[in-house]
């Protein structure tokens, strides 16, 4: 192109209003696009990751052994923050009762009305269950009442193994302290955390059977698990079971010289 054809052509971009350039060079339409450049971002940040459950579980090992008491093992439970639980539950759920009783219940987790009121066993399920100890004499100033985990399992659900097993030294701290002559486990989370079951072994075969807990320098407690009174209110069938159980702990009572008087009908 000469000079006038050039400055014909800038007229023309001018007339029909083109009046700035953008590039220093012509562009190729024809030609195929290059790879834009890669484009950089500043790297997500990671949330902050919980408590390894190896670090968890060894914080609750060192908590409850530095218990000496049960009021310094409830501070101990209250002030430990390795279990997930305690993040989506309302309240931290304990014990109820009495605590020299020489009975232990021992449940699984806190239900809803147990993580709105902070004691275990007070709703459905927990009105059952007084109905069941007084048809053997008890009731809660003559038993002492608590649970594997200290808090509500969203929606209820089982427990995982990673969360039982870091509320169990507080478990066993409990037992240690309190030194029950008997120990009744209600459900099957209960019973398994604290024995070796066999595999798919549930509650419906380790029910009213007799065992003993055994630990290094203590004296062997006798055990016996039952059906959980939640369980009994969707199967009021298995009731005949745990009839059965309630008569087997009484006996039991009466051997170890436990047994108070039976309430009058």
């Amino acid at each position: 192109m000469d000079r006038e054809e050039a400055r014909r052509l800038l007229d023309w971009y001018v007339g029909i209003g083109v009046d700035e350039a953008t590039t220093a060079t012509a562009v190729n339409r024809f030609a195929a696009p290059s790879a834009p450049p890669p484009v950089r971002t500043a790297p997500a940040k990671r949330p902050q990751a919980p408590a390894r459950p190896a670090v968890a579980l060894e914080d609750a090992r060192t908590l409850a052994a530095g218990a000496f008491s049960l009021a310094e093992l409830v501070e101990a439970i209250n002030a430990f923050d390795g279990c997930p639980l305690k993040r989506t539950a309302t309240t931290t759920c304990i014990a109820d009762g009495n605590a020299q009783a020489p009975i232990m219940i021992i449940g699984e987790a806190p239900g809803g009305e147990e993580d709105r009121q902070g004691k275990p066993f007070v709703g459905a399920a927990g009105k059952l269950l007084d109905r069941m100890l007084a048809a053997i004499g008890l009731d809660r100033t003559r038993v002492y009442i608590t649970n594997t985990l200290y808090w509500r399992p969203p929606g209820n659900r089982t427990p995982t193994p990673e969360e039982i097993a870091v509320c169990l030294p507080f478990l066993e701290r409990q037992v240690e302290l309190l030194s029950p002559k008997l120990l009744v486990y209600v459900g099957g989370t209960a019973v398994k955390a604290m024995f070796d079951t066999a595999p798919g072994e549930g509650i419906t075969r380790i029910r009213g059977r007799w065992l003993r807990l055994e630990r290094e320098g203590r004296e062997p407690v006798p055990a016996i698990a039952m059906f959980h009174p939640a369980y009994l209110l969707r199967q009021p069938l298995k009731k005949r079971d745990s009839w059965r159980d309630l008569l087997a702990i009484r006996q039991r009572m009466e051997e170890l010289g436990i047994a108070p008087g039976m309430p009058k009908v």
